[in-house]
């Protein structure tokens, strides 16, 4: 038993794909919140909120699914530990420039959406060690054991990195009479997965009816890169999908017409899974 993750898993993997949800996590405790200068509401601006939920039918299709239950705005799953910000951590010294560590972005956030910022001062190198190894190591370890045992069973493990957008962050990159995108696919233009991959979920997303982009705004992040080894068989793509779609923003609540478009991202899992469906397993 563990705090740091749910693992969902099918009665047997029967595809040689794993989903994994690393920014829905909605466990604020409340050491956290006491130390916050914001709201729960406005932390959780940062969170990728129910993306675990729309993807809660990957097991009944063959795949694993693993959802990170610490919030974001505490450790970000989709960093890497050395993504220190000295401007939040004590005792961290200056590191080379990292635009995600510039923005507030590292491992322990500074900020949340807007960039507003999360704490009053900084906080101590040791609550910053402690949500690591609490929390950010178990993620990882329990995802790279997902990975190797599907490669191993199959022979390739693809890897569905799953994430919501902001609609007003898409938007404004999308201005003028260019409709923007409702789902961006980041597969590190190709360094993270093969083309088949990335070629079978856009067909899938677009076969549903979504508006589909590759890489802009969103290529991948620490995920994508540190997973992502096409050459040996092991693929990553980064799903975006826009939270207009599905999520009250301003409420973060599910829309009413949640459970229809759970029931579209089904869809989409049972269309790129289907082929690969009772495949054989690889050799010993």
């Amino acid at each position: 038993m563990t705090d740091a993750f749910d693992l969902f898993l099918p009665n047997l993997q029967t595809v040689p794909f794993v989903f994994s949800s690393p920014h829905s996590g909605r466990d604020y405790d409340s050491t956290f919140l006491g130390q916050s200068r914001l709201d729960t509401l406005t932390l959780r601006s940062s969170e990728d909120a129910f993306v675990d939920r729309l993807f809660a039918d990957a097991p009944a299709y063959g795949a694993p699914l693993l959802v990170a239950r610490a919030p974001r705005a505490f450790v970000d799953m989709n960093r890497a530990e050395d993504e220190l910000d000295p401007a939040v951590i004590e005792g961290v010294g200056h590191t080379p420039h990292n635009p995600r560590i510039a923005s507030g972005l590292g491992v322990v956030p500074r900020v949340v959406a807007g960039g507003r910022a999360i704490y009053h001062g900084r906080i101590t190198r040791a609550d910053a060690e402690t949500r690591m190894t609490r929390f950010w190591h178990p993620y990882h370890q329990r995802l790279r054991k997902l990975m190797f045992d599907t490669t191993e069973s199959f022979g390739k493990a693809v890897l569905i990195d799953c994430h919501s957008m902001p609609h007003e962050a898409i938007e404004s990159h999308h201005r003028g009479n260019v409709s923007h995108p409702e789902v961006v696919l980041g597969d590190r233009f190709g360094a993270a997965a093969g083309g088949e991959v990335i070629e079978r979920l856009e067909a899938a997303f677009k076969d549903a009816g979504l508006r589909v982009a590759r890489n802009t705004p969103f290529a991948g992040a620490y995920i994508t890169q540190a997973y992502g080894r096409p050459t040996r068989g092991q693929h990553v793509v980064q799903v975006e999908i826009d939270r207009a779609l599905y999520l009250d923003e301003a409420r973060v609540e599910p829309r009413p017409d949640f459970a229809a478009f759970q029931a579209l991202i089904s869809g989409v899992i049972a269309q790129i899974t289907a082929t690969d469906q009772n495949m054989p397993l690889a050799a010993e």
